[in-house]
């Protein structure tokens, strides 16, 4: 089994676990919401179900962005990844959306305090998000990948969501008639903190696709390694883009002017061959010749 393959089954393994769980938190926030008079729950259990629709997208976007190169798409599939997680960031802000509406719209009326073992579950719930939030996250850190990093910040999200509801119930049970509302105010401001997080992971994602600067110190490995071949006098410009996990540049080479074009073309062929072999997040490298200039001259 290749290595590419291995990681592919590692992806969708923690992708299906991840919405199963996704799946059983909703049923179990919106059964204890209803049943136990929670608002705060209810809407929590809501962004569980968005959660899941989310979840199976960005998982199949990244999934699909491994594919290998085509004769259609000859740079890859890697755009699909930081799709994905645009999609995830603007599900995020739907979800924020729907949660402070219902919570705006509960706070003027009579409220009931939720039931004790409301809590309890809320819990359960933040223990069990963070758990797949940091999972999810170091996957997202080691293949640099949007679409995951929004899914990480959705299970993240969600902890906090109930981490909020779960203070809204506490007031709720232990503060009297006047802190009833305690429970929908947790969940307005859960809301806020999604909303802000899923713009986060949009504009990300915007960047990816609109070919951003790339600051993860890749331009400076590139140019280290490229004055390593010999040959090289120096560097013009170096462009770095990335496309789902793997990066592309396009490296400017200054050469001796008075060499052959095959000499040159060698040159050429040496330093790509180096980053590549180097450099295994750069997927494609360009290398253009430029004629050296002295300083002095």
């Amino acid at each position: 089994m290749t290595t590419t393959d291995s990681s592919s089954r590692g992806l969708l393994t923690l992708g299906i676990a991840t919405m199963l769980v996704n799946l059983c938190l909703m049923l179990v926030k919106l059964i204890t919401g209803i049943v136990g008079r929670s608002n705060a729950l209810v809407a929590d259990g809501i962004e569980s179900a968005a959660d899941v629709v989310v979840s199976l997208l960005t998982w199949l976007g990244v999934s699909y962005a491994q594919r290998p190169p085509d004769s259609k798409h000859p740079f890859g599939h890697g755009r699909m990844e930081s799709l994905a997680g645009m999609f995830s960031g603007v599900g995020l802000m739907g979800a924020a959306f729907g949660i402070g509406f219902l919570s705006i719209r509960e706070l003027p009326g009579p409220h009931e305090p939720p039931a004790w073992y409301t809590l309890p579950v809320l819990i359960g719930v933040v223990a069990v998000k963070w758990v797949l939030a940091r999972t999810v996250s170091k996957e997202a850190a080691i293949r640099e990948s949007p679409a995951l990093e929004g899914d990480a910040v959705h299970h993240l999200s969600d902890a906090l969501t109930s981490a909020a509801a779960s203070v809204g119930i506490t007031l709720a049970l232990l503060g009297g008639e006047r802190f009833h509302a305690a429970d929908d105010w947790g969940a307005l401001a859960a809301s806020i903190i999604i909303f802000v997080n899923g713009g986060r992971i949009v504009y990300a994602s915007l960047q990816e696709n609109l070919d951003g600067r790339v600051d993860t110190g890749l331009e400076s490995q590139l140019r280290e390694k490229a004055f390593e071949v010999e040959g090289v006098l120096g560097l013009d410009k170096c462009l770095v883009r990335k496309s789902g996990p793997v990066y592309f540049a396009e490296l400017h080479v200054e050469v001796d002017p008075l060499i052959t074009v095959q000499a040159g073309h060698e040159i050429g062929h040496d330093v790509k061959d180096h980053l590549l072999r180097t450099l295994p997040k750069v997927g494609a490298l360009v290398v253009h010749l430029e004629p050296f200039e002295s300083p002095e001259s």
